[in-house]
């Protein structure tokens, strides 16, 4: 088996990432990572660029913006790839914004599934429903769907 060249073509990036050409000519204009020019004007990705898009990727598979990642990022000293440490940090710095997401889902979970299996909508019924809009001193927004970190109730 040959080892991978130090600098990679776009192609040869996508193939090993399954990350789309366009995708990563999105990610370069973001400012999420970074190629050379050849003389003739093609990108050249450093190999170390797979071990960032593996970290863009997770990040969003988990419901982070690429902002979110992007500010993260912005952190490393000289544009590199996140370490071990570096990963424990960050997401510690995310865990708030991940527990008030999974809260949300529980909570829309849990309440939505009788009024959905019920057949009718019933507001009778209905977990969700705001009698006499009840719930308006709580603020815009559904709130029984919140995070309660955010009030929800």
């Amino acid at each position: 088996m040959s080892k991978l060249p130090e600098m990679l073509t776009i192609g040869q990036v996508a193939e090993r990432s399954g990350v789309p050409h366009t995708a990563l000519r999105f990610y370069e204009e973001r400012g999420l990572i970074a190629s050379e020019r050849t003389t003739g004007n093609q990108r050249r990705y450093p190999r170390h660029v797979l071990r960032r898009l593996a970290f863009i990727r997770t990040a969003q598979r988990v419901g982070l913006s690429l902002e979110d990642v992007h500010d993260a990022l912005a952190t490393l000293p000289d544009n590199r790839t996140p370490t071990k440490s570096d990963w424990s940090r960050l997401s510690a710095n995310w865990q708030v914004e991940l527990d008030a997401r999974i809260d949300a889902l529980r909570r829309l979970r849990d309440r939505l599934t009788s009024c959905i299996g019920c057949g009718c909508l019933s507001l009778r019924s209905c977990s969700l429903h705001n009698f006499d809009d009840g719930q308006a001193v709580d603020g815009p927004g559904a709130p029984k769907l919140k995070p309660a970190v955010e009030g929800g109730t």
